[in-house]
């Protein structure tokens, strides 16, 4: 097939793209960067482009059998007016021009939403028909997710992806955790209690290709892991992991004053399950925490 990834330079989109190569496909990668890293692989061609903005890059999506949407500004920096605009316009016009270059003949759209649809939600357990949240990340997946469906309309199949935690070696969230542990300052946020739904990019790159190839398959789906854990949990995990405690709490108070609305991103309790992608026969590699960080962190001195 011919697939168009959007966000491509990005530490999921890059990836991704790797991942779809090797499995036969040709990748036509989208975004802001100059280059992507991938441009002396056969088979993947580069094109630098602002997707916020109509453009000859819509050429490359009517002509592709399939999209993955990854494209957007990220949420971890901190949060003025302005940066809020950027995040929302990153990805709600990116998606439209998606769209409107899309045609009957484009078999997929797979677009990214994320679990931050639900809000946060204690210890209820999330699937996919699970009510949407009213924070500032809610409503903007309601949105994002509205837009990518339109689509359908087209008579694409649209698949959405609820993005988790996407935990991976040599970038993403880990990158950002693992230096505090190593250091000895690592433990869990807030008060540890909240539920944290992630997913090991091994199995996020195997779902991509789960819905890619299984024509049936369409609507949201929960791209987390089974084993959803509470945070301080998870810190413990990765202390265990690292051969280092995990003591050192991140005070709630202290990480607003640091980030802003942004740390209530990390305080939020979201206990969710991949309920349709189970149902549908995908198998997850790694469906536990302690497994997940072991594989990901095994060369860690």
């Amino acid at each position: 097939m011919k697939i168009v990834v959007t966000g491509a330079s990005g530490f999921v989109g890059t990836a991704l793209s790797r991942f779809l190569l090797e499995q036969g496909h040709t990748v036509t990668g989208l975004g802001t960067s100059r280059e992507s890293g991938l441009e002396s692989d056969a088979g993947f061609e580069w094109i630098r482009a602002d997707t916020t903005r109509p453009g000859k890059w819509q050429e490359a999506v009517a002509d592709a059998d399939g999209v993955v949407n990854l494209a957007g500004r990220t949420i971890f920096k901190r949060w003025t007016r302005a940066y809020k605009s950027q995040i929302v316009e990153s990805r709600l016009k990116t998606t439209g021009h998606i769209v409107s270059a899309m045609t009957g003949e484009n078999r997929v759209l797979l677009s990214t939403s994320a679990v931050g649809y639900y809000g946060s939600r204690g210890d209820e357990l999330l699937d996919e028909q699970a009510r949407a949240g009213d924070d500032f990340l809610a409503r903007l997946s309601v949105d994002w997710e509205k837009a990518a469906l339109a689509a359908e309309q087209k008579g694409v199949r649209v698949a959405i992806m609820r993005f988790g935690v996407v935990l991976g070696a040599g970038g993403g969230a880990l990158s950002r955790m693992v230096p505090a542990f190593r250091s000895f300052a690592g433990g869990p946020l807030g008060n540890g209690r909240q539920w944290f739904s992630w997913i090991h990019l091994t199995d996020l790159l195997g779902a991509v290709r789960f819905l890619i190839e299984n024509g049936n398959s369409q609507g949201v789906y929960n791209f987390c892991a089974p084993g959803a854990v509470r945070q301080k949990t998870f810190a413990r995990s990765l202390g265990r992991v690292l051969g280092r405690p995990a003591l050192v709490p991140a005070p709630s108070i202290a990480l607003r004053l640091m980030m802003g609305e942004m740390a209530n991103m990390l305080l939020v309790s979201q206990r969710v399950v991949p309920q349709r992608l189970i149902e549908e026969g995908f198998t997850f590699r790694f469906p536990d925490v302690d497994g997940a960080l072991a594989d990901l962190l095994k060369a860690s001195p």
